[in-house]
């Protein structure tokens, strides 16, 4: 299985953009030559590709039906941050979705591995690439740490076991990602991820850091960095609040505080965080035994090696 373009018929790429009409040219220049085997006229079978358009304002939506005719575009009426994810999955026919950020694209013969992974290993839910950033092609000091992951063992072509995943840099299954109701919209941007990912080992659902699954990122220089910093922290504490048991939520409030005072952003935070008190409170739900004492050795593990969980 994962030869040849027959597998990718089980596939689509799902884009997610706002405002970036000209980085996504470029992602979707890298997809489309991607799918297209280098040659003219693309592969039989080849994965869709579909563009979800959070609202832009600067024409990304001329862009792409002028450019790129053969691409999907669903363009929302309003900006739902990474909750625009789960339309492309609903819009997905197939059993695995891949997605990339309108700054990253896969790299040749990626996509073919994920679903080999994923076929062959069917309680595999996401497996999330090695992502390698810039023109230089470092490798993502998230993925460092995945690849040093204490929760089992996995080699580069099998994966290595993780409790977390980089949503534009994975492929998931979409019946998994579904059953567990996707980016949840009120997290916005910003670790909209380790919610999905605790949900789906709660359910006994495995996440692959997978080496040989290869996505090149270009960080934008059109990004709020500040909002985000703010976002990123209040997500982990309501994760913290909405799953962790009381002991490892004590420990992850207290890194969030000293994080966002080292920043100066714990008003905002606190603030952010506060409204969405009574909503995280109803949906709290602590995590099963087994995925609890996964968090423990994560954080055990980041303990000693100076590191944030994976």
């Amino acid at each position: 299985m994962g030869s040849g373009p027959e597998p990718l018929r089980r596939l689509t790429v799902v884009v997610l953009t706002h405002n970036r009409r000209d980085e996504l040219a470029v992602t979707l220049d890298h997809l489309v030559a991607t799918r297209a085997g280098g040659r003219p006229g693309g592969l039989a079978g080849a994965p869709d590709i579909v563009v979800i358009d959070n609202a832009s304002t600067d024409h990304t939506a001329g862009m792409v039906t002028t450019r790129f005719p053969g691409v999907r575009l669903i363009t929302l009426a309003r900006n739902v941050g990474g909750a625009g994810r789960n339309v492309g999955v609903a819009a997905a026919p197939t059993p695995y979705v891949a997605f990339c950020d309108d700054d990253t694209w896969w790299a040749a013969g990626s996509l073919e591995a994920a679903v080999a992974m994923l076929d062959t290993a069917p309680r595999v839910a996401v497996v999330c690439g090695r992502v390698l950033v810039g023109r230089e092609q470092r490798v993502d000091q998230v993925c460092a740490g995945m690849a040093r992951s204490p929760l089992g063992p996995g080699d580069d072509f099998a994966g290595y076991p993780v409790l977390g995943f980089l949503a534009g840099a994975c492929v998931v299954r979409s019946a998994a990602f579904t059953a567990v109701g996707g980016f949840d919209e009120r997290f916005f941007v910003g670790g909209e991820e380790e919610l999905v990912a605790l949900d789906l080992a709660a359910r006994g659902w495995e996440l692959r850091y997978a080496p040989a699954v290869v996505v090149h990122h270009h960080p934008s220089a059109n990004r709020d960095d500040a909002r985000r910093r703010v976002l990123t922290l209040r997500n982990r504490l309501w994760v913290g609040l909405l799953r962790y048991p009381a002991g490892l939520l004590m420990r992850q409030a207290a890194r969030v505080w000293d994080e966002a005072r080292r920043q100066g952003v714990r008003r905002a935070v606190l603030a952010d965080a506060a409204r969405g008190l009574p909503w995280v409170l109803r949906g709290r739900r602590p995590l099963p035994v087994a995925v609890r004492r996964q968090l423990e050795l994560l954080e055990c593990h980041c303990r000693d090696t100076l590191g944030s969980p994976t």
